[in-house]
């Protein structure tokens, strides 16, 4: 609760705290007066919401003062200890702050060991990312984690420890210099609702240290657990029951989300919030320039409530928000919401993520592929779709995780679609179970009883490269290698930054020797996370292997993409095409209007030429791939094909 008069109360607030600083950090704001004057800026322009958010959150709390001047401690102590080049770039990604909204901006994901073997591997490897385009590289989990299952690293033993079997810490931040002096903007996750069993924490708690104990969701019986799980759903059923995992030695019971080995962190503590911001900072000061905030959902806990998306949470990233702009203003956050659309879209926004994951699109993406309608898909851009225009969705069409279809009933009823029978489809169509399927995908967490899943596989092998190269002719290998394009071309153009995952730019297949792991045989998600085929990635350049086929097509999207400024930027426009199978939309920037139209059928299409009375009155038009002037009349679109048109005023014939 705020008190009567917040402002003075913050004023009061910083005045008494600013001088216990400088007297703490005497020595070095006198060895660097410029960083103190720029923290001392930085600290008076963004306290007043860092206060008032903590002040909502921890309000009630008789310590909280204590912790907020330990708080201010780690910001001031974390920017003397970053180097003068992040410095350096925090002030220019200030001054442009709209830096990511570039058409420059290609991203791709991969992880470090099976992509190249550990960091040093990953550094000789820059050339190859310089050569695809990127100038931004997700890598998956690289922490230490605990041996054999440990959920693809999501499950931390250490912040601060690399996995000594990929490299050391000190390699990361070599990495990512290389990798920004390269143009390369380097992105981890910061796995922040959970620490692994085995962190150091989780150790001490199970000590019984006080301190952290209270780190975690601790009960020594049921009592406490029965009460929250009546109203929470259970993520991995089939691992455990609940919300909750009991201790070794009758130790009591802990709040574990998701797996058994992941312990929720208790952030209704404000000592795990000042922990977990020198967790950030210190990636930060690594050099990282964007962090993805893991299962931000489920990070605030309150009884009586499915503790998914409450109010806290975004208060909580918001304060996280904050601390970055202080000590680590250059720094992006990136949402993982996989939760309903209505939900997605609260945790973007300058003040908390910048950045977020867009699963609707992808969903959709693959929905429109496998029913040749545009419907659900040409709405969702519509309706969905605008963001502010500060931020950016990141666009995919896979990620290492299953594909869910998380489109929401109320948008599909209004095309007289039922929502859990279209699902059952979908998940039948991409598991190849459903006549005529192009689709080889495997189930992921299935339901024998009401056939829900989720869906695991390769880019590649969903839109049916694997079918069509094991069983049929070389014109239903064309038509899988144009789907994979067509999709990919969507994420490059629709507005936001494009992630393409490593290995989707050759066609990977699927990968069944994870079945002989029995680390992995459980979880069919291995099959879409192969180790790269370096002898096939070889391949790429080879016009007349399906590498190279699937990576030419690419490389002359990502081309497209970076020449034309007109694909930066977020705002789309979507067309009425009137043809239930082509998507169309303008992208408009930098004074470039661009027309896309994408053909999602097999089939030849035709667009009537009222579209672009209706649209574009007065321009010329030019095809931007065969650079061929566009006449204006009907626009007629092979199968699967994309068509980009950059849009010129006419000449006025009357001049």
């Amino acid at each position: 609760m705020y008190p009567l008069d917040l402002p003075l109360e913050t004023r009061r607030a910083l005045s008494r705290l600013l001088p216990r600083l400088e007297t703490r950090f005497k020595p070095k704001i006198k060895r660097q007066p410029a960083d103190w004057r720029a923290f001392q800026t930085r600290l008076e322009a963004h306290f007043p919401r860092l206060f008032r958010l903590l002040l909502q959150l921890y309000g009630q709390r008789h310590d909280l003062y204590y912790h907020l001047e330990e708080l201010l401690g780690l910001l001031a102590e974390s920017w003397f200890e970053r180097r003068s080049e992040l410095k350096q770039l925090d002030a220019q990604r200030e001054e442009s702050p709209g830096w990511f909204q570039s058409n420059q901006m290609v991203g791709a994901v991969c992880y470090v060991d099976l992509f190249a073997g550990s960091l040093a591997g990953l550094r000789e490897k820059i050339p190859y990312f310089q050569e695809l385009g990127l100038t931004y590289l997700h890598l998956m989990p690289l922490f230490k984690a605990p041996p054999g299952e440990n959920d693809g690293g999501y499950a931390v033993s250490s912040y601060r420890e690399v996995n000594p079997a990929l490299g050391t810490t000190a390699e990361l931040a070599q990495l990512a210099e290389e990798l920004r002096q390269a143009g390369i903007s380097l992105v981890l996750d910061l796995v922040f609702n959970h620490t692994a069993s085995d962190h150091e924490w989780a150790l001490r708690a199970l000590q019984n240290d006080p301190e952290t104990r209270d780190f975690y969701y601790i009960f020594p019986d049921r009592q406490m657990p029965d009460a929250y799980e009546r109203t929470l759903r259970e993520i991995f059923p089939d691992e455990h029951p609940g919300a909750f995992s009991r201790l070794p030695n009758d130790g009591g019971w802990v709040w574990t989300t998701f797996h058994s080995y992941q312990w929720d962190l208790n952030y209704a503590n404000p000592a795990v919030f000042t922990r977990m911001s020198a967790e950030m900072l210190a990636l930060a000061n690594l050099g990282v320039a964007a962090l993805r905030l893991d299962a931000v959902a489920f990070i605030w806990k309150q009884l009586g409530t499915a503790c998914e998306n409450l109010p806290e949470a975004h208060l909580l990233i918001q304060a996280f928000n904050a601390v970055a702009r202080i000590a680590a203003p250059g720094l992006l956050f990136k949402s993982e919401a996989i939760v309903h659309p209505d939900d997605v879209v609260k945790y973007i926004s300058p003040e908390e993520c910048q950045l977020s994951y867009n699963p609707l699109t992808m969903a959709l993406l693959w929905n429109t592929l496998a029913t040749r309608q545009v419907n659900l898909l040409e709405q969702a851009l519509r309706e969905r779709f605008s963001i502010d225009p500060a931020c950016a969705w990141v666009n995919y069409v896979r990620c290492h995780d299953d594909i869910g279809w998380t489109f929401s009933d109320d948008d599909a009823d209004k095309f007289w679609i039922n929502g859990s029978d279209h699902r059952r489809f979908l998940n039948n169509f991409y598991t190849g179970r459903f006549p005529g399927s192009f689709a080889r995908g495997l189930p992921f967490q299935e339901n024998p009883k009401t056939g829900d899943c989720r869906i695991s596989g390769t880019c590649a092998s969903l839109a049916g490269l694997e079918k069509a190269l094991a069983q049929e002719t070389e014109a239903q290998v064309e038509l899988a290698i144009r789907r994979i394009l067509l999709i990919h071309a969507i994420i490059l153009t629709v507005g936001g930054i494009p992630l393409l995952y490593l290995g989707d730019e050759i066609g990977t297949l699927n990968d069944y020797g994870y079945r002989d792991n029995p680390a992995k045989a459980g979880d069919s998600r291995w099959t879409h996370r192969p180790a790269t085929d370096w002898a096939r990635m070889a391949a790429r350049k080879d016009p007349s292997t399906t590498e190279g086929r699937v990576y030419g097509g690419l490389r002359a999207l990502i081309d497209l993409r970076k020449r034309y400024p007109g694909f930066g930027g977020g705002a789309t426009e979507v067309l009425y095409t009137a043809n239930e199978h082509v998507l169309g939309y303008i992208r408009q920037a930098e004074g470039q209007k661009i027309f896309v139209f994408a053909n999602f059928s097999e089939r030849e299409q035709t667009l009537s030429e009222n579209i672009f009375r209706v649209y574009g009155p007065g321009y010329a038009f030019c095809d931007l791939l065969s650079q061929n002037e566009f006449s204006g009349a009907a626009l007629v679109l092979a199968p699967y094909e994309t068509l980009f048109l950059l849009a010129t005023v006419k000449d006025d014939p009357r001049a």
